[in-house]
């Protein structure tokens, strides 16, 4: 029997008999008094049951209408429930589109914090390196890697990226100059938007031609290779960080290259922001402060005198490394 009825007709008739006017129910519907009618009209044909009287001063409900009125606000009271439940539930999720490698090595081992800073925000990362249509997506914030030039975007810096030679301890004791870097294998990720060139470039030396290594087409598996001890790679600051806090991996030569890329916040400039959107961005800039802090970056005094001996700095032990690269 439910099937033969039209949930437009049945929202009708619900509306009419709770606003008693056939002018109230069109002006709440958002429709023309004769569609409201029409549609009463049609619902009383599929249920085979007059619903209202129609007397010179309007609809009047009859006795069976009555009933059915009664059933139907109930019904549509409870649907009206279901949807909000599921509204609460959009507005209490943030979904934040990341890079995969910005994911796993970077952003999942701090989000316990943003959990116990903001428990009613349930989060959903979408890892994936494509940046989506902002405006017609659930996405509600994107951190990218590039220029900062997304069409339709509102974009902010999070943190610009430099880059420089990351590796095991255990090949760095080996890296007396940066010439001995030619006796190294090189870690290369076929995708990467980076390249020595400009590193070498900040260190004052000719480019140096690496020994053949491993070749990736993901950061995240260069990083494990690097760690594992094959080689040298070309690494950032939020790649490597965590690895070089507890001493998996060492930046032999305290040496760092503006890459011309950087690390944004991207939302859509069509929308407003949410609060959720606005105290996640207040949250990761906190935690990008304190990875920075902890890490460092080399000053450019430090670079040039690095440049100029040519030498490796002295290889430090396990409890020294943050103090290394916070630049000291």
């Amino acid at each position: 029997m439910l099937n033969r009825v039209h949930l437009n007709g049945l929202r009708a008739v619900e509306t009419v008999a709770r606003l008693g006017s056939l002018a109230a129910a069109a002006g709440e519907l958002n429709v023309s008094v004769s569609a409201v009618s029409q549609q009463i009209s049609r619902t009383e044909k599929q249920l085979g049951q007059a619903l209202f009287e129609r007397t010179a001063g309007g609809l009047l409900l009859t006795e069976f209408g009555a009933v059915f009125a009664t059933r139907l606000g109930a019904g549509f009271r409870e649907l009206a429930q279901a949807v909000a439940l599921a509204d609460e539930a959009t507005q209490c999720t943030l979904v934040v589109s990341v890079a995969p490698a910005f994911a796993s090595k970077w952003l999942l081992p701090r989000l316990s914090r943003h959990f116990d800073r903001h428990p009613n925000v349930l989060l959903r990362i979408d890892a994936s390196v494509r940046l989506a249509n902002l405006d017609h997506s659930d996405i509600d914030i994107a951190i990218r890697l590039g220029d900062g030039k997304w069409p339709g975007g509102r974009t902010e810096l999070l943190l610009a990226q430099e880059v420089f030679p990351v590796c095991a301890p255990a090949i760095a004791r080996k890296l007396k100059s940066i010439e001995d870097l030619a006796q190294t294998c090189a870690i290369t990720d076929e995708r990467a938007m980076i390249n020595w060139e400009s590193w070498f470039e900040t260190a004052g030396v000719p480019p140096i031609t690496f020994l053949k290594g491993a070749r990736f087409t993901d950061p995240m598996l260069c990083l494990e290779s690097a760690i594992a001890g094959h080689g040298v790679m070309l690494g950032w600051q939020l790649l490597a960080a965590d690895a070089l806090a507890d001493g998996r991996l060492v930046a032999p030569f305290g040496i760092r290259a503006q890459s011309g890329l950087g690390y944004w916040l991207v939302t859509s400039s069509a929308k407003a922001e949410s609060r959720k959107v606005r105290d996640f961005k207040a949250w990761i800039r906190e935690e990008i402060e304190a990875t920075m802090a902890q890490f460092g970056s080399a000053n450019a005094e430090t670079a040039g005198a690095i440049a100029v001996e040519s030498t490796v700095a002295p290889i430090y032990g396990e409890s020294d490394i943050k103090l290394r690269q916070a630049g000291s």
